[in-house]
């Protein structure tokens, strides 16, 4: 079975919380026993979902991968906010979100659609001088990032649960949706942090399609 990896596949893996999409590559490289194996898009460490993985000459194809549309869903909760836009630090602020309405949301919500402009996050992988910004950020050194044009096709919410605010995105390459979580929650003066995240679509390629990375493995070292 090794042979037809070493040629090459592509593998739809619904990642799990707390690895790097690199801690997935590392894994699947040693299952499977094969020298060219990559990943079409990196997840953050507390995201799970859809990760696109190539081996053999199927890795020629992961940069075309990373283009496509992908689209996530997850949480945002307002009133706080962190470092990193996510819960991988600690809380640096928070505030009374309880005068946030649903018109208020939907205002906002609204200017996040179709062509935007948006600043990675400092704790991101971004390089600054050949440096990556999270060591930069980890360090509490400054870190300054020029702000990107990307396409947010849609943004939905659910207000229903504040302050927790469900929400589907489908949007561009090179979307964080960190910042988009940050960005909305300065948009209604309170703050904001990404509590949830599940990238559910990369192109054509849907996570119900994927297989938990447990499951693949021991399928495969039972030969199935």
């Amino acid at each position: 079975m090794e042979n037809t990896y070493e040629e090459g596949r592509l593998l739809l893996i619904n990642k799990p919380v707390n690895w790097t999409s690199f801690d997935v590559v590392k894994k699947l490289r040693y299952v499977l026993k094969v020298k060219k194996i990559g990943h079409a898009g990196t997840l953050d460490p507390l995201a799970t979902g859809l990760l696109i993985i190539g081996t053999g000459k199927f890795t020629k194809k992961l940069n075309e991968l990373q283009g496509l549309d992908k689209s996530y869903e997850g949480v945002i909760e307002i009133g706080k906010t962190t470092p990193s836009y996510d819960l991988e630090t600690e809380f640096n602020s928070e505030k009374d979100w309880s005068g946030v309405t649903e018109a208020d949301l939907e205002t906002a919500r609204l200017k996040f659609i179709g062509p935007i402009s948006q600043v990675p996050p400092a704790h991101s992988a971004v390089k600054i001088g050949g440096e990556r910004a999270y060591k930069k950020a980890r360090k509490n050194q400054e870190v300054k990032l020029e702000p990107r044009s990307l396409t947010i096709h849609e943004f939905d919410i659910d207000s229903s649960d504040l302050p927790n605010v469900g929400f589907k995105v489908s949007c561009s390459k090179g979307t964080y949706v960190r910042s988009l979580a940050h960005d909305l929650g300065l948009e209604l003066g309170v703050g904001g942090y990404l509590k949830k995240l599940v990238r559910t679509s990369v192109g054509p390629y849907q996570l119900s399609d994927a297989m938990e990375l447990d499951e693949f493995i021991k399928q495969h070292n039972e030969g199935i």
